[in-house]
């Protein structure tokens, strides 16, 4: 076990921070403001304020935020697994606001928008995967020394990784129901399950722009984990046969492939780095550890866009 023991500096007083989870009021400012503002500094940052608070702290709830760590052992490794466990629920959420707002264009017809967003989930889903640069330095006997201290607690537990999931198409009730019991969260859960997913809205534009897609791909119970279609992997292919920047379905596919890949390589950067750090052993959350991980690595959101390479 490491012999140094953590030093938590004492940096907020929780007692005196407002725990409202209700946006704090505040101000506006405006390009004229902001030059008056810089005239009456010279140009250096603004350090006076009326209150108890200041803007920069009241805009994100930042003292609140930081007041959330609570490593419950003695172990040194548990605040970095705390605060990167946190900092990937925030970009978690990051990345389901644009792969639900990249669905929305979809429906609307808006694929270049769709594309932009796309492109920034892209980026969200590298981010994460990079999170285990962090986590990977924690130590086997490192994570033994708080391990216990996690009861059942485990990522597959995580609300925000499920939305992810589902709006992308890997849909599992079982997993689902893990939040039937927490009244605050289940519902967006569950209309989630029941949604049809980004790559359901692609398929379904598909059908808009012309191309034959069965009526079992546009209208099914969306709660089911998505099967590969025929029909839906002969349209792709007639997409393809013109990969022109002027081709926004072929765009499309490419950017979904590209979000695809991202996740896969978090995926196994989770099996791997959880392999070094537990081994085989049986994970906190009930399932196999290691071996559950690996059996999902090879899973792909979107089936029919790596079929069609065979034919390309």
């Amino acid at each position: 076990m490491p012999r140094y023991k953590p030093v938590f500096p004492d940096l907020i007083d929780a007692s005196r921070v407002v725990a409202s989870v209700d946006p704090r009021p505040m101000g506006k400012s405006s390009a004229e403001s902001r030059l008056t503002a810089a005239r009456e500094t010279g140009g250096e940052p603004t350090v006076t304020f009326d209150g108890r608070t200041n803007p920069y702290i009241d805009y994100q709830s930042i003292d609140l935020l930081l007041s959330l760590q609570h490593p419950r052992s003695g172990g040194y490794d548990e605040m970095c697994f705390f605060v990167m466990g946190q900092t990937k629920e925030l970009l978690f959420r990051g990345l389901h606001f644009e792969l639900y707002n990249a669905r929305a264009q979809i429906r609307e017809g808006n694929l270049a928008d769709a594309l932009i967003i796309l492109s920034r989930a892209g980026a969200f889903i590298d981010y994460i995967a990079n999170s285990w640069n962090v986590l990977t330095t924690i130590t086997t006997e490192g994570f033994n020394e708080f391990r216990d201290y996690l009861s059942t607690a485990s990522g597959q537990l995580s609300f925000m990784y499920r939305h992810v999931e589902f709006i992308l198409g890997n849909k599992n009730r079982r997993l689902a129901s893990a939040h039937r019991n927490v009244p605050h969260v289940w519902p967006a859960i569950e209309e989630a399950l029941n949604s049809p997913s980004l790559y359901d809205a692609a398929i379904a534009a598909l059908g808009e722009a012309g191309y034959d897609i069965d009526d079992a791909a546009l209208d099914r119970d969306w709660s089911e984990e998505y099967k590969p279609n025929a029909s839906v992997r002969a349209a792709w292919l007639k997409v393809y046969r013109n990969p022109a920047a002027d081709n926004l379905p072929y765009r499309l596919a490419e950017a979904l492939v590209s979000v695809d890949e991202k996740f896969s390589f978090y995926r196994w950067r989770h099996f791997t780095s959880v392999h070094k750090i537990i081994g085989y052993k049986p994970g906190t959350g009930g399932s196999a550890g290691v071996g559950w991980l690996r059996s999902v690595t090879e899973h792909k959101f979107f089936p029919e866009l790596w079929d069609i390479r065979d034919d390309l």
